[in-house]
């Protein structure tokens, strides 16, 4: 059975159309990366379906209305839309099913603007894996998330290889060793319940 839609609440009335001849900008986001995956337009009647059906929709001066992965099957769940300060563009956080060019490409942008945020790749790829935990196959990750042994061991092990490349000197170790270091420790979060955007809004009250 699929998912039940979730009608996304959001205030048109906001929202200035007048500005561009009724339409408004909407940058496309993905929720779990953070990469910014296409830049469209929308008028009130395509936010009104991307509300109503939890699935974006655009409006296009060629196309008309249309249904992002209507044909393709790559469509964009909706998970939060939030308006800018001029009211004339729309941040659009989504999960997508597929690619959002039409190229075939994750992203319309270039390919290091999309893993901009590589911590942000590496947690969804946990989260992922977590999913899965059970499944035969190779995954070091799955394996380390069925273990809570191994995964703390390799923990500590990762912290001390650490501390003896800096306590060396050697940059280039200390840098791949805490590369390591924070892979395991995003895993060992993962795993009892943690998340990225928890140790950001750690750091973010942290640094005021």
């Amino acid at each position: 059975m699929s998912d039940p839609v979730r009608a996304i609440v959001f205030d048109l009335d906001q929202l200035d159309f007048t500005k561009n001849g009724g339409l408004v900008t909407v940058v496309t986001q993905d929720v779990a990366t953070g990469a910014v995956l296409m830049v469209a337009h929308a008028d009130r009647e395509a936010l009104e379906y991307t509300q109503r059906t939890g699935e974006m929709h655009y409006r296009s001066r060629s196309r008309g209305l249309w249904h992002k992965g209507g044909t393709s099957g790559n469509v964009q769940r909706v998970v939060s839309l939030t308006a800018d300060c001029d009211a004339d563009a729309v941040l659009a956080r989504v999960v997508p099913a597929g690619p959002a060019c039409h190229n075939g490409t994750t992203s319309c942008f270039r390919e290091d603007a999309v893993h901009a945020d590589v911590f942000a790749t590496l947690d969804a790829t946990i989260t992922s894996r977590m999913q899965h935990v059970g499944d035969t196959g190779p995954s070091y990750t799955r394996k380390l998330l069925g273990d809570r042994n191994l995964r703390l061991k390799k923990l500590g092990e990762e912290a001390v290889e650490l501390a003896t490349a800096c306590v060396d000197g050697d940059i280039e170790r200390a840098t791949e060793e805490t590369a390591d270091l924070l892979y395991h420790a995003l895993v060992a979060l993962r795993a009892v319940g943690g998340s990225l955007d928890g140790v950001r809004a750690v750091l973010s009250r942290r640094a005021t």
